[in-house]
């Protein structure tokens, strides 16, 4: 009998080795929209397998939802990379993923977050200071939505749950057909975050969670990660575009969401925090008429493309101001 059960065991771990190291299948390209030159290009993701064979293979799926997505694992993998070791990191990943340092401020690091959430210098990102106008609040790919209430989330046939994402129904009800704008930061890009628009600050509300993957490659999986992942955010009150929600979302070894502004006022363009390493989101969310989204942004989503932008670029302008132009 004894013997029976040890075959058995063993039996089962062989399977699922063998379904663990099964090939995973192969991903179709993230295109995306290089702003500057109109140009459709293919990301290059970092991880990218790892990424694919959590998100497809029975095995990794199992790993994902037992570990991986936990907190303690992102932590435990953020503060790795707080550790002097991780410099000799640096210069593999700057390597292959072709980063511009010669706009950062500094060249030398204590650890490859210190690299990670490095400053720029003070022109590297010009900010469009019109007070019309909403600037990205990060580096990172764009999807926009003018009517949240209207159009299909990131994959056909899933609405995003203002309610959920928020945990209050009350506020949520203040932005039913609204507009929605999702930033993905990746872990190649700049990781400090800034104020789209300027404004009287909130205090921050912040959300437990998981801390599952925020790329394609994950979302279209479990496409409502944003209302499952760990995030922050507050409401940032102006007289041009109402109340803004300005919300940061964890992801998978994000080490954590880091608050650096101070006071209760936001002036469009100043930080107001960093992601440690990984790769993560930051949301807008407006009421309904506040705002006119650019329609290159728009454009791309519908045809189911994200939008690389840089921080501190235009994004959209006030409905008054759309109004007189037309």
């Amino acid at each position: 009998m004894k013997i029976k059960k040890k075959t058995i065991v063993f039996s089962i771990i062989i399977i699922l080795v063998g379904i663990a190291f099964y090939p995973s299948p192969e991903n179709l390209p993230i295109k995306y929209v290089d702003r500057q030159t109109e140009e459709i290009k293919i990301e290059k993701v970092a991880g990218e397998k790892w990424l694919i064979w959590l998100y497809t293979n029975p095995v990794g799926e199992i790993s994902l939802h037992s570990l991986v997505k936990r907190k303690f694992v992102s932590s435990y993998y953020g503060d790795m990379m707080d550790s002097p070791k991780s410099v000799d990191k640096i210069e593999s990943f700057v390597k292959e993923y072709d980063i511009d340092l010669s706009i950062a401020q500094k060249l030398e690091f204590s650890s490859f977050n210190d690299f990670f959430i490095r400053k720029l210098k003070k022109d590297a990102r010009p900010i469009n200071m019109d007070s019309n106008v909403v600037v990205s609040p990060a580096d990172g790919k764009i999807m926009a939505y003018a009517d949240i209430s209207d159009q299909d989330f990131i994959v056909k046939g899933y609405m995003f749950d203002v309610t959920e994402f928020l945990n209050d129904t009350a506020l949520a009800e203040k932005y039913s057909g609204g507009s929605l704008i999702i930033v993905r930061v990746c872990p190649t890009d700049y990781h400090r975050y800034h104020f789209p628009v300027s404004g009287k600050v909130s205090p921050t509300v912040e959300i437990d969670g998981d801390y599952y993957s925020v790329n394609p490659i994950a979302v279209k999986k479990i496409i409502e990660v944003f209302c499952l992942n760990k995030r922050e955010y507050v409401t940032i009150s102006t007289q041009e575009f109402g109340d803004v929600i300005m919300a940061e979302v964890g992801a998978t070894m994000v080490g954590s969401i880091i608050q650096t502004y101070q006071g209760n006022m936001a002036v469009k363009g100043e930080e107001k925090g960093y992601f440690k390493f990984g790769g993560s989101s930051v949301l807008l969310l407006f009421e309904k008429d506040k705002i006119m989204i650019d329609d290159d942004l728009l454009k791309n989503t519908e045809n189911n493309l994200e939008t690389e932008v840089k921080m501190g670029e235009k994004i959209a302008r006030t409905q008054k101001a759309y109004d007189q132009l037309f």
